[in-house]
């Protein structure tokens, strides 16, 4: 899809760099950051955790119980966040000393998403005396109520939105409840596990629980967990979150990292010395993830888990072999939602609000990406759904920033009452459980919510450019400085510039993308390559206009720069 090109306030300045550190100043200009001290600071500028609603109660839950020796079971969510907030949270706790620390991953294909009353009984069979939540539970309000009746205390961590109906837990974390004062409301589930262990610790530090038998854990030792989670989540990038981000990529970076996040970068072929947040999103987050689409999220758990590397390999090996079958069963339904939607012959005129699709043989497991990919063609909010086996179906959405998915699910929910069973998310993704009767009914309403948050805007997809890239600084020094400079992300942009190229060569490779070769208006020659732009390939052709990447070309361990295109317009 072409996309408009809208250059960002500080063009000007990254038209003026002639070094590249000048033009790393003005990228920063572009995304609000100005002064050095909010460049790479440390640690130390972390938002403090005091003003965390709820701390203070869990701080004292999980105090007690690493005293007293007792069972706590930690519950995770099956996706990326999840698993390293879970292994972040049994990791973490054996350290402080803990005794007893297991956990459950609930399989999406049995339970659905979140703690569900079925799952606190698949619980309370391991005795546990503590239940802590990762990444989940801010709706579960029956979940905890079962939990009471069955004598089991639970501690709720989680960054989700919350609903009408907080349960009634022993304590909750969560950045985003209501009195909640902590000012960085994007914390990922492992961002809010990593602050309450951090606050466990000082606890126990303060009442003398550590001696020289029982040492104080370095919690940083556990950040890339961290890093890796809050990318694999596409939380926006805040100054808190890059901090985070940063942190742990240097501990990667100098191999400090787990032996299975080492194996997982390895079984990718990243270089873990150039470790930069996109290795994280996009080569080791859908490996994780992988687990959890397809089979059980406890395989990705343990490859985080484990200190032994050649287990490690053995579990990156079997997530990357998951990962290989994902995306066979993603091109699949993508082949089939794109059929659907050709055959509606959809215009600018004819163009709904949003999307619904549903397909009754779909795997459940890749119905986000789905639906991510729908999203990318037409820019608009999409949810696919597929059957559970149970005469319902699950949905899994993605949004634009011009909608708020999960306020338009709950509008739906409001507006008709029992119709959705069971709801959750934030801004950019939800899922939702509901009766397959009800999919017309949901699909209607669902349009109605995303058209009254739209009003009279039509959502036209646009990209921001930081302008125009000196001629001069179009070199392989640019682009390393780029590639390490910041953990870019979700409203903290990969630096992106556009300028005006001639065309020398273009052709299709690997069926989706386009291996270009252009020239400069200076002369320089230099390769390109657009990722999933193979139908763009008839506006490969004389002048163009490029909203491109900088990127590194690694081959045969000759490194130059390419340009990486995110759209072409003809000229």
């Amino acid at each position: 899809m072409s996309m408009h090109i809208r250059r960002l306030p500080h063009h000007a300045a990254i038209a003026a760099a002639t070094t590249p550190a000048a033009l790393l100043n003005a990228v920063y200009a572009n995304r609000g950051v100005t002064a050095d001290t909010e460049v790479t600071p440390g640690l130390s500028a972390l938002e403090p955790a005091q003003q965390l609603r709820g701390l203070d109660a869990a701080v004292s839950l999980l105090e007690q119980q690493v005293r007293a020796g007792g069972h706590i079971l930690i519950i995770g969510d099956y996706d990326a966040d999840g698993a390293t907030g879970s292994a972040l949270a049994v990791r973490g706790l054996r350290a402080l000393g803990a005794a007893q620390v297991s956990y459950l991953v609930p399989s999406r294909f049995a339970f659905g998403y979140g703690l569900t009353p079925a799952v606190v009984d698949v619980a309370a069979k391991q005795q546990p005396a503590l239940i802590v939540t990762v990444d989940n539970g801010i709706s579960s309000a029956a979940a905890v109520t079962r939990a009471h009746e069955l004598g089991i205390p639970v501690l709720i961590t989680d960054h989700h939105l919350t609903g009408r109906q907080l349960p009634d837990a022993a304590a909750i974390v969560n950045p985003n409840q209501p009195g909640c004062d902590f000012p960085s409301k994007f914390l990922s589930g492992v961002g809010v596990m990593f602050y309450l262990l951090a606050a466990l610790r000082s606890r126990l530090r303060e009442t003398g629980w550590f001696t020289a038998k029982r040492p104080e854990p370095n919690l940083t030792d556990f950040l890339d967990l961290v890093a890796l989670g809050t990318v694999a989540d596409v939380v926006p990038l805040d100054r808190n979150n890059r901090i985070l981000v940063e942190q742990g990529l240097r501990r990667i970076r100098a191999g400090r990292a787990c032996p299975g996040v080492l194996a997982l970068f390895q079984i990718a072929g990243r270089d873990i010395k150039r470790a930069n947040a996109a290795d994280l999103g996009f080569f080791i987050a859908p490996r994780l993830n992988a687990a959890g689409r397809l089979e059980e999220m406890s395989l990705g758990v343990e490859c985080l888990l484990t200190d032994d590397p050649a287990r490690a390999q053995i579990f990156a090996q079997d997530l990357d072999q998951l990962n290989r079958r994902r995306h066979t069963i993603e091109s699949e339904m993508k082949q089939q939602a794109e059929l659907h939607l050709d055959s509606l012959n959809l215009n600018d005129a004819t163009l709904p609000p949003a999307f619904c699709l549903y397909g009754d043989d779909w795997h459940q497991g890749v119905l986000g990406i789905i639906a991510a990919r729908i999203r990318e063609r037409y820019h608009r909010p999409v949810i696919a759904f597929a059957d559970s086996g149970d005469g319902k179906i699950r949905g899994s959405g993605r949004s634009i920033d011009a909608v708020h998915l999960r306020d338009a699910v709950a509008q739906v929910a409001h507006n008709a009452p029992g119709l959705i069973e069971h709801f959750g998310g934030h801004a950019m993704a939800v899922g939702l459980t509901l009766r397959i009767e009800d999919f017309p009914r949901f699909q209607t309403l669902f349009h109605s919510a995303v058209a009254a948050q739209l009003g009279t805007t039509t959502p036209e997809p646009e990209i921001l450019s930081d302008g125009a890239l000196p001629p001069q600084l179009l070199t392989l020094e640019t682009a390393e400085l780029l590639h390490l400079a910041q953990p870019w992300g979700r409203n903290f942009p990969t630096p992106c510039f556009d300028d005006c190229f001639n065309m020398e060569q273009a052709r299709i490779v690997g069926e989706h993308h386009l291996k270009l070769r252009v020239t400069t208006a200076a002369g320089q020659s230099i390769d390109a390559i657009g990722f999933n732009l193979a139908e763009d390939l008839p506006l490969a052709q004389g002048q163009v206009q490029l909203a491109y990447q900088l990127g590194v070309n690694d081959y045969r361990g000759v490194r130059s720069v390419q340009l990486l295109v995110q759209t072409i317009q003809s000229i």
